[in-house]
């Protein structure tokens, strides 16, 4: 894991999604760092090929065009379903600091397609990650949800 995400790992984090092959596409953070500190972005996308695919389409004004396609509300509605499902993971009588935001650690807007996109292929309902994959031409059936696993 520490080659895809080009340092080791600062969290526990599952594996979420596969190709058929077997090659790790995303992870699922734990909700805190090692050290205790909030991990806000739930899901990482990690697969070299659609980092860089993805970070083509932001460097083309991805992020703006997503955000304006995708409309405020739904957006909103979005940010709001990916916190609900992080703060579940949060275990009960938790004390401290809370990771906050939603995708991406954002309340409003398009941070990162890069989160949209992962949250989106690990089966979230996610407006944004669709609209990416769409943009790519993306074919998700060699993508397996294999959280856990």
């Amino acid at each position: 894991m520490a080659r895809l995400l080009g340092r080791p790992p600062a969290a526990g984090f599952t594996v979420a999604v596969r190709r058929d092959d077997g090659a790790v596409v995303v992870i699922e953070n734990d909700p805190f760092l090692d050290d205790g500190r909030p991990m806000p972005t739930r899901y990482w996308l990690v697969d070299p090929e659609l980092n860089r695919a993805v970070s083509r389409l932001e460097a083309a004004g991805g992020a703006k065009s997503a955000a304006a396609a995708v409309g405020a509300e739904e957006l909103a509605a979005a940010h709001s379903r990916y916190a609900a499902e992080r703060d579940g993971a949060i275990p009960a009588g938790h004390v401290g600091p809370r990771p906050s935001g939603g995708v991406g650690g954002t309340r409003r807007g398009v941070k990162c397609l890069h989160a949209h996109l992962a949250w989106f292929l690990a089966g979230g309902d996610d407006p944004v990650g669709r609209y990416v994959a769409d943009r790519l031409a993306l074919d998700c059936s060699p993508f397996v949800v294999a959280r856990g696993g």
